[in-house]
């Protein structure tokens, strides 16, 4: 991966999550300022080398003093290992936390802001996406300059299972009437899904920015 341009002031969400806790080492490797966000009984869980705010993530006033001097926050709260009978938890965790963070934003004249959402429409887990849309029209609302990404399913450790269904994508994103959503429904990698983030953080836009699936990969091949 390249190196950073310019250091960022990086104020970040769900730092022990599975995107937080491996971006967080990322981010300082290449010379960006990190304060992470945690929850008193987490902080031991929090990488080495930034500094921790203790605070709770669905409550903007317990943390929002912390994010001012940041210029970039970004949001990675949100239930593990979504599923489609998460709708009650999706509505606790990921929402307020999302407008938590948006609020702190918004209040600290955060410069950009980047939101890991879900790519939409889909069939299924449609709570989770009516709440992460939320979440973007909130951002929105706020004013903010955000870059939001849009992956569907992101492989890693102990999120191997939908390999099993690549052959099936292989052959829907060839025949043109499922193409298109076969591409936007895809499956990135957790390496892809972390240098996406590295990217977002580094390219701050002018103006508010969507990534879906494809780009997510093009920017895992190019960012290595």
């Amino acid at each position: 991966m390249s190196h950073a341009r310019s250091q960022r002031r990086i104020f970040l969400t769900g730092a022990t999550g599975y995107l937080g806790i491996r971006l967080i080492p990322l981010l300082l490797e290449r010379g960006h300022n990190v304060t992470a966000l945690a929850r008193e009984e987490s902080i031991k869980k929090v990488p080495a080398g930034c500094r921790v705010v203790t605070g709770n993530p669905l409550d903007a006033e317990t943390f929002t003093e912390a994010v001012q001097g940041s210029d970039t926050l970004v949001q990675l709260v949100g239930v593990p290992k979504p599923s489609p009978w998460k709708g009650p938890q999706f509505r606790a965790i990921d929402g307020p936390s999302a407008i938590a963070a948006i609020r702190a934003a918004a209040s600290m004249n955060v410069r950009h802001i980047v939101y890991v959402s879900v790519a939409h429409p889909a069939p299924i887990m449609k709570e989770y996406i009516a709440v992460r849309r939320d979440c973007e029209s909130a951002i929105g609302a706020a004013g903010l300059v955000a870059t939001i990404l849009r992956p569907w399913y992101i492989l890693g450790p102990d999120h191997w299972w939908p390999l099993a269904l690549v052959p099936v994508y292989r052959v829907l994103e060839r025949v043109p009437a499922t193409r298109d959503a076969a591409m936007r429904l895809g499956l990135v990698t957790i390496r892809e899904m972390l240098a996406a983030l590295l990217w977002s953080i580094e390219h701050p836009p002018v103006n508010t920015r969507v990534i879906e699936v494809p780009e997510i990969r093009r920017l895992g091949r190019s960012e290595t």
